[in-house]
């Protein structure tokens, strides 16, 4: 005998664990501030996955095996994720002791014009981005460098990650290599290159308004001080072997990259090549980091995998500096990855209590038409990510939920597409304890709420997808001709 359909919980049940989560998060932001990923928010999580499991368990029938195997999927799904963090981890202290990113900082002073340093970081990390096809590598290994040299000319820390996000997801968003619009497209039977040409509609007016802001806040700046930059690039010099050479490990990153090697393999290579050089070039800082004196091969290897997996502090006798080239390697990820965890055991249980979508259904009732369609996408989006905490998931679950609606209301797939990108890709950075807003905020050492208001692109995008929809421009129902 089949089972009968469990009737889904009802909305205001829903709200309760979501609501009991921002409270206590609130609250435990306000006590810990940027600390609170040490373990209170992680907790904070796993509280509100309790209160969901037991609302289910009681008021909605679901057995606790259900709710066991939702977490268990969550948590398969993001394994992955999981390993790229701790070799983003490896690749971030590699670079750093063997040269590669204060070599690109070095240089970079010299180079970009603090009036036009912002604007330069969006584009550069754009590029960047489209050519690997991922936020997170560029982030990890240009975005790092970028922050070096916005600390030496002066901006705040916030400007400077807002500035290397919104390049970083418009690349992300836009690459025919990138994961997300991989997904996005065929969850939604779009073609791949059909849905990037459409995603331009919405996704380039957001750049230039961008790219326009970051432009007057670079000529606005006043912090920009020479003798600092001049002294930050002696301090570099004198205590790093700055080469040219070093520029191999990038290189290499690229070519890799460029031949679609898988992410693991890249980032893996890629903090190997670091760390190798690291032993010729700059052996006086791993015998320094082994805690040793005097040249000795042993001391160096020792160095050289502290710097892969620990935390290492060199002394610049510069605090900026001491701060910048301090580096937390593979441990370092472990406070995000146990917060993905918990992340997971939340989106586990509000998805198999029917939970979440309870709540999606409800904004599904305020489609009316084209506008109200997107706006509800859009919203069951960004819910879906502060929920589930991860932007596949949510991806996955508005590209399913709402393609029946976009076909009954006679709307081409690509509108789906599209929306799901403009409301997930890009705001999944801005949630602190989202995968993405969890990875970006340890590897760049700025908190999500610290750069959210300066991330443009990531803040527009879903506006410009609502604000095109209701002016219904290159909007087309199905058979229509363009």
């Amino acid at each position: 005998m089949e089972d009968t359909p469990r009737k889904l919980p009802s909305p205001w049940l829903s709200a309760i664990p979501l609501m009991v989560l921002i409270i206590l998060l609130y609250f435990t932001i306000s006590l810990f501030g940027s600390d609170s990923l040490g373990g209170a928010s992680q907790i904070v999580l796993l509280i509100a996955a309790a209160i969901c499991a037991c609302l289910a368990i009681a008021f909605c029938g679901v057995k606790w095996k259900e709710i066991e195997k939702a977490i268990s999927r969550n948590i398969l799904g993001v394994s992955i994720a999981i390993l790229i963090l701790l070799l983003i981890g490896a690749l971030a202290g590699s670079w750093m002791i063997s040269g590669v990113v204060p070599t690109l900082i070095y240089y970079g002073m010299k180079i970009l014009h603090p009036n036009f340093f912002l604007v330069s970081s969006c584009v550069i990390c754009a590029i960047v981005s489209i050519m690997t096809g991922s936020s997170w590598t560029t982030i990890a290994t240009i975005g790092i460098a970028l922050m070096g040299i916005g600390e030496a000319q002066g901006f705040s820390a916030g400007w400077t990650a807002g500035a290397i996000i919104s390049g970083a997801y418009f690349g992300d968003k836009m690459s025919p290599l990138s994961d997300t619009t991989v997904l996005a497209s065929t969850v939604s039977d779009v073609p791949l290159f059909t849905h990037i040409r459409y995603m331009l509609y919405t996704t380039i007016p957001t750049l230039l308004i961008t790219l326009v802001i970051f432009t007057i806040a670079g000529f606005s700046h006043t912090g920009s001080d020479t003798n600092q930059v001049m002294e930050f690039s002696s301090i570099l010099s004198e205590r790093f072997n700055i080469s040219l050479w070093l520029m191999i490990v990038p290189v290499v990153t690229g070519i890799l990259i460029a031949r679609k090697a898988p992410p693991l393999v890249t980032l893996f290579l890629s903090a190997l090549l670091a760390a190798l050089l690291a032993l010729f070039f700059q052996p006086h800082l791993l015998q320094e980091i082994a805690g040793t004196e005097g040249e000795n091969i042993h001391m160096g290897f020792k160095g050289m995998l502290m710097s892969l997996y620990g935390s290492t502090q060199i002394e610049m006798g510069h605090e900026t500096l001491n701060r910048l080239v301090s580096t937390r390697g593979m441990g370092g990820m472990l406070d995000t990855i146990w917060l993905i965890l918990s992340a997971m055991c939340f989106g586990g249980a509000m998805t198999a209590s029917g939970m979440l979508e309870s709540l999606t259904n409800e904004l599904k009732r305020f489609v009316k038409g084209r506008t109200s369609l997107v706006t509800s996408t859009v919203g069951s989006g960004l819910l879906l990510n502060i929920c589930t905490a991860d932007q596949y998931i949510s991806i996955i679950l508005t590209g399913n939920m709402f393609k029946d609606m976009y076909h009954k209301m006679g709307f081409e797939s690509r509108l789906l597409s599209r929306t799901t990108e403009d409301a997930v890709t890009v705001t999944s950075a801005l949630i602190p304890w989202n995968t993405c807003g969890m990875t970006q905020a340890t590897v760049l050492g700025v908190s999500t709420f610290t750069y959210l208001p300066y991330c443009f692109f990531n803040l527009i995008s879903p506006v410009m997808s609502i604000l095109v929809a209701a002016i219904g421009y290159k909007i087309k129902r199905i058979h229509e001709k363009d």
